[in-house]
Order: structure tokens, then C-alpha cells, then sequence
């Protein structure tokens, strides 16, 4: 399953991406999440000691989460700002947090939090604006890399076919 976030006011490029993917047989599952209050991560650890997988803030991400958790892929469609993605889009990452542990493995020559869950979730962007795109990219890649996936690309809002035949 596909899931895809939309933090932007724009639900046509979700009405496109849904009709784009219907055509190629991908379950999408999207969130509208504009309207939704999802608060910046505030760095207290509770996901990993005091509530395990499981965020101390209670907002409207904890849909998300249990979502992230089960999806095969994520596509987070965000504006941007100063070159980078929105503090919106930014948070739906930073999120993410409580699917890792606190535990550490060398993975190479690299350490890595020790994933909570057996599913993999791989990442992709489509973004709206004007962003610094070879480092969105790269960004993207070493977060997924982090969550133990693999980046999906980063994307235009021109470009949504090319992003939905990166969907399966």
C-alpha cells in the first residue's frame, strides 16, 4: 500500500496522483493533512523510553504513524521554503521517530538506530516550489537510509507522473 500526505492546500495533486495510480493497479491510501495539527517533533525520547513506538505529543500524526507503520511506501507532498521543504512537511518526517529504537548497530561502516518494526517504509517527496533540489535529494536519501529504506525520489508537483511510476 501507497501511502500518501499532502500538506499542502492543493488536493488536485492528490486527485491526479490517485487517478495516475488507479490506472496502474497501486492502493493508495491519502491523508489530507493541511487542515491536521501536527506539532514539530520536541526531542523528549518518550518514543523510545518512556512510551515505546508510541509519541508523547497527541495530535492528529498518531493517524499517521499507525499508517507509516503499515505502508510499503510514503510520498510526503509538502511546499517549501528557503530552499528546503516546510516546517509541514519537515514535521511528518521528524515524526517518524518512534518506528526506530534507541538501540544502535553498525550497518558498514555507519551507525543506525535498530528498527522497531519489521516493515520496510520506503520515502519519496513531491514538493511544490522552489526548493534546492540535488540537496532535497540527497536529504531524502539519508533519511530513508536512517529508517532502513531506500529513497523513492524527489519530485515536482510537474512531475507527478514520473513520481507515480515509482509507485507499486
Amino acid at each position: 500500500m501507497v501511502l500518501i500526505v499532502n500538506t499542502t492546500s492543493d488536493t488536485s495533486i492528490t486527485d491526479r496522483i490517485k487517478e495516475l495510480a488507479a490506472g496502474r493497479n497501486v492502493e493508495t491510501d491519502v491523508v489530507e493533512a493541511a487542515s491536521l495539527k501536527i506539532s514539530p517533533c520536541i526531542g523528549c525520547n518518550f518514543c523510545w523510553m518512556k512510551t515505546p513506538g508510541e509519541c508523547s505529543i497527541k495530535d492528529d500524526y498518531e493517524i499517521i504513524l499507525k499508517k507509516v507503520i503499515h505502508a510499503d511506501q510514503l510520498w510526503v507532498i509538502s511546499d517549501t521554503a528557503l530552499g528546503f521543504l516546510d516546517h509541514k512537511g519537515k514535521n511528518i518526517y521528524d515524526r517518524i521517530l518512534p518506528i526506530a529504537t534507541m538501540y544502535l548497530k553498525f550497518k558498514g561502516d555507519q551507525m543506525r538506530h535498530v528498527l522497531r518494526y519489521k516493515q520496510i517504509t520506503d520515502i519519496g517527496i513531491i514538493y511544490r516550489g522552489e526548493p534546492d533540489r540535488e540537496y532535497l535529494e540527497r536529504w531524502n536519501g539519508r533519511a530513508a537510509l536512517n529508517f532502513g529504506s531506500k529513497s523513492l525520489g524527489v519530485f515536482g508537483t510537474d512531475e507527478v507522473k514520473e513520481a507515480v511510476s515509482c509507485m507499486c
